[in-house]
């Protein structure tokens, strides 16, 4: 994604889960001319909408959305695939002099898409063993193994994700390094990006998680799941794995009460937000802006149009 002086820089908001990434996008792309890409990896499926937090159209502004409601829940999607997706809308925004504006929770897929980031092969015959012992041991005893040959990479994979678990000892074992060896440098493809991170203090981040997913299941979470289901959620390698359906899908199973489905997403999705944070926390190129600071919009329009002018 090579830039020029005339061509508009890429912006990226990061920040957790619940912390007011959304509004501060809007906002900005109404003052840069800009369109939205999203970067959450289950906001691309269609009919996930209430667990996944996706912003309705009526609530867009007008503002195109990228990168939203393209997928069935049946079909999987990896990093590799959504930053090919990713990289092609941010070039068609950009030819045509629109601001691509990046906004989402899956901080591994936003730094794929602005960092150098090749990805190694495959091997079909690992990945079919790997996969069968998956099926026979499950997630937790392999994520074990991933622990003991690469702690890094087991730190930011959740145990529950099996996928990702397979592919990260799929990579160690045909290239004999670390998984997170493979994982993105701090360089830009294009130098005229510009990450804004959204900060916000724990005991108020945690509230807000709370709350959401309280909002979530009173707006009828269950029911969504339970039209997914028949539209072949479970059998998705991807879809099934976000948080909330798993525990939803536990309610309309007869193994989990909603209290605990409630108690059970707000932990995991707390922990996911620590894990976001994580990714972020060393990397010195992001701008932080508090989100409830009331200038938020003019510092980071400030922070864009320095990096543009550089």
């Amino acid at each position: 994604m090579p830039g020029t002086s005339t061509t508009p820089p890429i912006v990226a908001i990061v920040g957790p889960t619940a912390s007011g990434k959304t509004s501060l996008s809007l906002d900005l792309a109404e003052a840069l001319g800009g369109e939205v890409v999203n970067t959450d990896a289950m906001q691309v499926y269609r009919g996930m909408d209430i667990g996944t937090a996706k912003l309705p159209l009526a609530e867009r502004r007008g503002i195109p959305h990228h990168l939203l409601d393209t997928l069935q829940v049946r079909d999987p999607a990896t990093v590799a695939e959504f930053q090919g997706w990713a990289r092609t809308a941010i070039a068609s925004l950009r030819g045509r002099g629109a601001t691509p504006v990046l906004v989402g929770g899956s901080a591994l897929y936003t730094r794929a898409i602005l960092d150098r980031f090749e990805f190694p092969g495959t091997d079909p015959a690992v990945r079919e063993r790997l996969e069968a012992e998956l099926a026979e041991a499950g997630s937790p005893a392999l994520h074990a193994r991933l622990r003991e040959l690469d702690p890094a990479a087991a730190e930011r994979i959740q145990v529950e994700n099996g996928r990702r678990v397979v592919r990260a000892l799929e990579v160690i074992e045909i290239t004999g390094a670390p998984f997170s060896a493979n994982l993105p440098v701090q360089e830009y493809v294009d130098p005229r990006t510009v990450q804004l991170g959204v900060a916000i203090d724990r005991e108020t981040l945690d509230e807000r998680i709370a709350a959401r997913v309280r909002q979530m299941f009173d707006d009828g979470l269950l029911d969504e799941v339970a039209r997914l289901l028949d539209e072949g959620l479970a059998e998705g390698r991807t879809a099934a794995l976000a948080i909330g359906y798993r525990q939803a899908i536990a309610v309309l199973a007869g193994e989990m009460s909603v209290d605990d489905a409630i108690e059970r997403t707000v932990v995991a999705t707390r922990q996911f937000a620590r894990r976001q944070l994580a990714w972020w926390r060393n990397d010195p190129r992001i701008a932080w802006l508090q989100h409830d600071d009331p200038d938020r919009v003019a510092k980071a329009l400030a922070v864009v149009r320095a990096a543009s002018s550089a």
